[in-house]
């Protein structure tokens, strides 16, 4: 199923949200397994798969769906919402939008989201009503991993109708220049993660050293769901 197409929820987990997130949210987990789409973007999982199992698992990252959605243009004539996490980023954002597709008409609505609870589940009252108003056939949430799931979660289990809902964190802001430039190869050698330290090493090389506890996590549990951790909510 095409979800860009029918409708559904899509999601791109990180390597550092299936390290984290998995084991320690029920909601950020059940978001996976609610998901009409997960696309395989974290890099060590699918190195893990093709040289520990007998399987492999092709990596399509939430950049590479997004630039390819985009420039299918099958969504340009049709109604789309952005769900992004600054007005900084937003304004950069859509204008690179407007610059790169002059022909998609201005039918573009915004909705800058609040600092939602970093666990537990996520109800955004307002942007439900925004979106079960103009009816937008795609829903773009531009957050960070462990927060779209949720809230993408929200979305699904509550609105009347079924767009596309695409979870593929700051992918846009890749595309616009708003955070560090990952060239396409980069992503095809699976690199984006050094070229996004190198640019801000105080915010990811924390965040990417705790993504090595995904190979404690898949040597003991191999394909298999792990064990929750217990505490939240």
């Amino acid at each position: 199923m095409e979800v860009e197409e029918a409708g559904g929820l899509l999601v791109a987990p990180s390597g550092p949200g299936l390290a984290g997130d998995l084991v320690d949210s029920p909601i950020y987990r059940n978001a996976l397994k609610e998901a009409d789409l997960v696309l395989a973007d974290s890099g060590l999982l699918c190195l893990w798969t093709k040289y520990f199992t007998k399987s492999s698992v092709r990596r399509i990252s939430g950049l590479l769906f997004l630039k390819n959605l985009l420039d299918g243009n099958k969504w340009v004539q049709d109604k789309t919402l952005w769900v992004m996490p600054t007005a900084g980023e937003s304004e950069a954002s859509m204008q690179w939008l407007k610059d790169r597709f002059p022909e998609a008409p201005e039918n573009r609505a915004v909705y800058l989201a609040p600092i939602y609870a970093k666990a537990g589940e996520i109800s955004d009252d307002e942007l439900l009503a925004k979106i079960e108003k103009s009816k937008p056939k795609y829903v773009f949430i531009q957050l960070g991993g462990g927060t779209q799931e949720r809230l993408g979660l929200f979305l699904k289990q509550k609105l009347s109708y079924k767009p596309a809902i695409i979870c593929t964190g700051a992918a846009l802001a890749f595309l616009s220049g708003q955070q560090a430039k990952i060239p396409m190869w980069a992503d095809h050698l699976f690199i984006g993660w050094f070229l996004r330290c190198f640019n801000q090493p105080k915010t990811f090389i924390p965040r990417y050293l705790k993504a090595f506890k995904l190979i404690y996590l898949l040597f003991k549990y191999g394909s298999n769901c792990p064990s929750l951790n217990v505490g939240e909510a």
